[in-house]
This record gives structure tokens, C-alpha cells and sequence, in this order.
């Protein structure tokens, strides 16, 4: 007969002592346990103790975290929260160097267990820390371990990071621009100040008071703190008021700056962590922005200035052909001249850019061709204006939309995704890295148009076909703009359809009856197979990254499915593993017994819980939940759309459900194809004799592995 659901078997260790085994009653007030294990060493003054995890973060046990408490969890009693703030507030300030030492080292550690941090902020043992660094008297380990204690307890959120001091700031930025300082305390530092700057708005001034761009690019050469210094340049980026952030992004877009990004960080001799991948995605964001001003800005159609460039567009295109005398001849010719450039209104091409998004930024993108590739751009204009076969593809219309589909693949005006790591090292290989971008898809749109002989009715189709070359090329992530060139040349129209074709041949192929029949046999001998590979996945496990601490540091946790498929196991890390991690190292599991369903998306608890996250579409997309007796959840924020389709199938088919993913559909449609063509074409080569007919043998087993890479 099981055990009771409110029983779990525990194990509590005391150093010195054997173990003691018990049946811990979770109705029971958590004071009475510790007072009848107390007095099992008969210890006295049961109320100055506590009992903590002994392995992995060995945080305290409250009576709102015990339910978290498994059955075979190792656990620690320990003097209790209050007594321990008391205790270590009292050694930090102690003469001894030593003991302060140790008491620092051990604060750091237990800084991140939100019911001692509460203890010790009580006691303000914040402003204790605050003094230890503002008296300067501190350096290698023992301020190392200062910093990091005071950054743990502030990542809380218990305390306002408005009382932090004027003269903390100034020498934690110290810190930051001394040449020579210990790599763990600048990236400590930096962590710091990025914390500062996002959680307050005063203290963004003093910050940018106290640090610059320049000076934090020249952290950007170390490759220990350079992520530190990329997630700070981020944090003022992002807080800067308007007229400081077009500044901060001139000196970031100045080509010594930009080498050393591209140099050492982009092109380092390490691979970028995920971390560094997501601020340079957060940068490339930040700077794109930056466009959403002229992007919302609507043409005025009586500002001179502004029509002036129109003019210029016109001169460039048709440079040397006089202007007739006469006001009815000189309109005559320009509405003619605007008419051959492709503009929409032929008597006031204004009036075309007064669309947001793309507004003026559509017209600064023409401006920029005409001038630094003018040599393309009259080509361009020239080789449509002069054609007579309804084939012209009108210049001034194409620009306009080619700036609106640049906005939106590369969702210019919103905010960065939390988790999202797509950054494009192209974008900083070059000063002008947006026009020289739109100066390559132009070029593209021209090509195409010409290959799909389009007239104007085919606007539409020409676009989606260009937007599809686009993305397509992105995603292989071309490092330079004549790497991009390059990708695009190899995606024609005919290329296209032909990818078109290859990926709707699953849907379109082989519909005759027979055909069908043979789908229907195949189809389970599939489905077994992509279901093995999603558990062997999950045996293999992936790496998860914590989402609720506020500044960006790297925290993660593993999972993976016990090789018998009957237990998950789970457990924290420090950081990210290269490889498979041992079962041994996971210190949590839940039994797959106990799991009764898989929630997704909006449903799950924690995307219920964080209102930031709920706005942010994409975690919300990759999000997944396990329920589990009784009535427990893991919850899961997949770093990849095909990790999320990974692990919600790999469960499903765990719990003997239907696995759903659009990733299972497409595999099962590709792989059913790939078997169908085998099976067909071996029937191609028999030779059937006249009579009498051979016995029809079954198919043969999918007896190939496939391999997702």
C-alpha cells in the first residue's frame, strides 16, 4: 500500500551524527519537526535552527517551499536563517582578516537563498556592505566576495536600489576603469552598475555620469568580462533618454568601435555562450531603433527640404536632360520623370511617403543609393523606365515596400526578447551596416521581378517571393554583406519554387488510392520512429535557463529522462555544460508515474504568474509545464522553438499521448515521403512474370536512422 500523499521519507543530516531517517507529515508545522528532530541529538532551543537541502543550493525550507520536499531528499539541519545573519553581520565587521574573510566567502554563498537574504536586509546588513566597499580598504577575494553577497541580496528585490550612495557608485565605477583590477571583481562591477541602471532611473544619470561607451569597449578585448561589458553598453542603451541614446549610437557605429566587436567578440577565438549571443541580438535591436523615428515620420508634402531630396532623386536618374522653359512644360516633364522612377503619384511623389511605417526611412534609403551606388541606382531606373512591355518594375513603389518588410523581419521599433539569441554578425561588419542591407535586397527585388516577368498586378506575388529570399538567406547567417550577396544569388525564383516544390511534396504527391493506402501503413512504423527519437532526446537531456533573476547572469538547470523512461531528473548547474551531465548531478526526479499532464504556453503556471513575461509572445511560445502528483508543476522555458517541440512530444508520447508539434508533423511528412519513394522506386525495378503473380510480401521494416543535426 503507498504511503500517504502528505508523507515523505527524508533523510536529515548533523555533522557529527548518524542520519536520521523520518517520515516527514507535511500538515505538520514545520517548528514541530525540527523540535522532534532536535531532540533525537538532544540538541535545545530548537527555534534557533532550521532545516536545509544538503545538495545543490542548499536553500532553507519554509513552510511555503516545503512542499517542493521529494521522497528520498537529502536534508541538513542548520542554525536557522535569522541566527546565521546574526551571526556572519557580526564576523564581516570582526578585525580579524581572516574570520572576516571566511564570514564574506560564506555571506556570498548564502546570499542567494531569498529567506536568509531577508533576514540579513532586515538587520541592514546591506549598508554594511555598502561600507566595507565605499572605505576602499578592500581588494582581491575578500572584496570579490563583498561585491557578489551585495549582488545576490539586491537581486531579491527586497531593497530599493535608490539608497544606494553617490560614493558607492563612484567606486564600484573606479573599479571599472582602472586598468589593472582582478577579472572577478570587474565582472562583478559591471553587474552591478547594469542592475543599477535597469532597476532605477536616477541612478542612470550618476551611472552614465561615471562611465562611458568608450570606456567599457575597452573591456570588450577580455574575453572573461567582455559579455559583463556588452549587457552594461545594452543597460545605458536602453535607459538613455532620446537625444543620448542617438550619441551613444554614433560612438558605437564609429569603425574602430565596431572592429573591436566584430574582432573580439564576433570573431573571437572562443564560440559565443549563449549569453553573449543574446547581447549582441539585445545591440543589434537597440541599434535598428533607432530607425523607428524616421520610420513614424510622415512626409510633409509642403516642407521644401524634404521635396528637395525628391529632386535630387530625379537629377541623379536623369542627369543632364535641361529643364524645358515654360511652368507647364517643366510639370509635364517631371510628372513623367516621377512616372519612370516608379513613384505611385506621378503628379506629387510627397505624397507617397506619407505612409507609416516605412514614412521618411524609405526615403532615406533611396537618397543613400542614389548617392554612394549611383552607378546601380541609374541602372536600375534607367533599365525599367525604358521598357515598353508592361515588364518595368517601378523603382520608387518597390523601395518604399522593400523598407516596410525590412522593418518587419528585423522588427524595428520593438522591444528586445527575453531569451531570443538571433543576431546577425553582417550587421557589424559595416558603418552604414541598414542601407547597405536594403542597397543588396533592391537589387534582389530588380532581379527577381525580371525572373518572374512580372507586370504590375504581380506586385504582391514578387514581394512575398523577395520577403521568402530574405528570411531565407538570414537564416544562414551570413557573416558579411558579400557573404549575403552571395546566399541571395543562390536563391533565385527558379530555386524558390523549386524549395517550394521539394517542401509541398509531401502534401501534393502521390494521391491516387493506392498511394494513400501504403501512407496509411507506413504512417505508425513513422510515428514509432519519431517517437523514439524524441525519448532518446530526452535521455540525452538539454539545458534550461532561469528566468526570474533580474539581471542577466547565467543560470541554468538540466533535465533528462532516466534511460528506463521512468524518472525525470533535474537539478541546477553554474553554468551552461558542454555535454551529456550525469544522473548523479541532478540531485531532483520526478517519477513519470506521478505525471499527469503537459501544460503549454499561456496555461503554464509561471506564465501566469510573471505579467512581464506574459507580454513577451516569444518565451510565451516556447514555454511548457509538468503536472505531477500532488498537484506540483516543473516549469520550462525551451531555448528553441525545436527543444520546445522536442520535449512537449517526448512527453506526450511519454504519457502515451498524441504528439502534436508542428516539428512532428513535418518530420513525419518528410519521412513518409523519403520511405514512399524507396518503396516505389524498388518496385520500379521488379519484373513481374506473366504467370502466375507472386505472392505480395509485406514491406520491409524503415530500417534507416534519421538524424537531426
Amino acid at each position: 500500500m503507498p504511503p500517504p500523499a502528505d508523507i515523505v521519507k527524508v533523510a536529515i543530516e548533523w555533522p557529527g551524527a548518524n542520519a536520521q531517517l523520518i517520515e516527514m507529515d507535511q500538515k505538520r508545522p514545520l517548528s514541530s519537526i525540527i523540535r522532534e528532530v532536535c531532540d533525537g541529538w538532544s540538541l535545545s532551543g530548537s527555534e534557533q535552527f532550521a532545516l536545509r537541502y544538503a545538495d545543490g543550493p542548499q536553500l532553507y525550507i519554509t513552510e511555503q517551499s516545503r512542499g517542493d520536499i521529494k521522497n528520498g531528499t537529502i536534508l541538513r539541519l542548520a542554525i536557522s536563517p535569522a541566527r546565521a545573519a546574526r551571526q556572519l553581520l557580526e564576523r564581516i565587521q570582526s578585525h580579524g582578516i581572516d574570520a572576516r574573510l571566511e564570514a564574506l566567502k560564506e555571506l556570498a554563498k548564502l546570499s542567494a537563498d531569498p529567506t536568509f537574504a531577508a533576514e540579513f536586509l532586515n538587520m541592514e546588513g546591506i549598508g554594511t556592505l555598502a561600507r566595507l566597499v565605499e572605505s576602499g580598504t578592500h581588494f582581491g577575494e575578500m572584496l570579490a566576495f563583498t561585491l557578489t553577497a551585495f549582488l545576490e541580496l539586491m537581486d531579491h528585490g527586497i531593497v530599493s536600489w535608490d539608497l544606494i550612495s553617490l560614493s558607492f557608485i563612484k567606486q564600484i565605477a573606479g573599479y571599472v576603469n582602472q586598468p589593472m583590477v582582478d577579472v572577478s571583481i570587474l565582472q562583478r562591477s559591471l553587474a552591478i552598475l547594469e542592475s543599477m541602471v535597469l532597476n532605477s532611473h536616477s541612478l542612470y544619470h550618476r551611472v552614465a555620469q561615471e562611465i562611458t561607451v568608450g570606456q567599457l569597449i575597452g573591456h570588450l578585448s577580455n574575453q572573461e568580462i567582455q559579455t559583463y561589458a556588452i549587457a552594461l553598453i545594452n543597460a545605458l542603451f536602453l535607459k538613455a533618454p532620446e537625444d543620448r541614446r542617438q550619441e551613444m549610437a554614433s560612438t558605437l557605429a564609429q569603425k574602430h568601435l565596431r572592429s573591436i566587436i566584430l574582432n573580439h567578440v564576433i570573431r573571437g577565438n572562443r564560440p559565443i555562450k549563449a549569453e553573449m549571443a543574446h547581447q549582441l541580438y539585445v545591440l543589434q535591436v537597440l541599434t535598428f531603433n533607432l530607425l523607428e523615428e524616421r520610420m513614424m515620420t510622415k512626409m510633409d508634402p509642403n516642407d521644401q527640404a524634404q521635396r528637395d531630396i525628391i529632386f535630387e532623386l530625379r537629377r541623379i536618374a536623369f542627369d543632364g536632360e535641361s529643364d524645358p522653359t515654360g511652368t507647364e512644360k517643366r510639370k509635364a516633364m517631371y510628372t513623367k520623370d516621377y512616372k519612370m522612377l516608379g513613384f505611385t503619384n506621378h503628379v506629387n511623389p510627397a505624397m507617397d511617403f506619407t505612409q507609416t511605417p516605412p514614412g521618411m526611412l524609405a526615403l532615406d534609403n533611396m537618397l543613400y543609393l542614389a548617392r554612394v551606388h549611383q552607378d546601380t541606382y541609374i541602372r536600375i531606373v534607367l533599365e525599367n523606365s525604358s521598357r515598353e512591355d508592361k515588364h518595368e518594375c517601378p523603382f520608387g513603389r518597390c523601395a518604399i515596400q522593400l523598407t516596410r518588410m525590412l522593418c518587419e523581419i528585423l522588427q524595428v521599433g520593438e522591444l528586445p526578447n527575453e531569451g531570443c539569441n538571433d543576431y546577425h554578425p553582417m550587421f557589424f561588419t559595416h558603418d552604414r551596416a541598414w542601407e547597405e542591407f536594403f542597397c543588396v535586397c533592391i537589387q534582389l527585388l530588380n532581379k527577381t521581378w525580371k525572373e518572374m516577368r512580372a507586370t504590375a498586378e504581380d506586385f504582391n506575388k514578387v514581394m512575398q517571393v523577395v520577403r521568402e529570399q530574405i528570411t531565407r538567406a538570414l537564416a544562414m547567417k551570413p557573416s558579411s554583406i558579400d557573404q549575403l550577396k552571395n546566399k541571395l544569388r543562390g536563391l533565385s525564383y527558379s530555386e524558390i519554387l523549386r524549395l517550394r516544390q521539394s517542401e509541398r511534396m509531401s502534401q501534393d504527391d502521390f494521391q491516387s488510392p493506392p498511394i494513400i493506402e501504403l501512407r496509411e501503413r507506413i504512417q505508425p512504423e513513422i510515428l514509432e520512429l519519431i517517437k523514439q527519437q524524441r525519448l532518446n532526446r530526452l535521455c540525452e537531456g538539454s539545458c534550461f535557463r532561469k528566468l526570474g533573476n533580474r539581471r542577466r547572469q547565467e543560470k541554468f538547470w538540466f533535465c533528462r529522462l532516466s534511460l528506463n523512461h521512468k524518472v525525470l531528473h533535474y537539478g541546477d548547474l553554474d553554468e551552461s555544460p558542454q555535454g551529456e551531465v550525469p544522473f548523479e548531478l541532478l540531485s531532483d526526479k520526478i517519477p513519470v508515474s506521478d505525471i499527469k499532464s503537459v501544460l503549454t504556453g499561456k496555461d503554464c503556471p509561471h506564465m501566469k504568474e510573471k505579467s512581464a513575461l506574459k507580454q513577451n509572445k516569444e518565451v510565451l511560445e516556447l514555454a511548457f509545464s509538468v503536472l505531477y502528483d500532488p498537484d506540483e508543476t516543473l516549469n520550462f522555458v525551451a531555448p528553441n522553438k525545436y527543444e520546445y517541440c522536442i520535449w512537449t512530444d517526448g512527453l506526450c508520447a511519454l504519457l502515451g499521448r498524441e504528439m502534436g508539434s508542428d516539428l512532428t508533423r513535418s518530420d513525419l511528412d518528410t519521412l513518409i515521403s523519403m520511405e514512399m519513394k524507396l518503396r516505389l522506386l524498388d518496385l520500379e525495378n521488379i519484373t513481374i512474370p506473366e504467370a502466375p503473380p507472386p505472392v505480395p510480401k509485406e514491406p520491409s521494416s524503415y530500417n534507416f536512422t534519421y538524424n537531426y543535426s
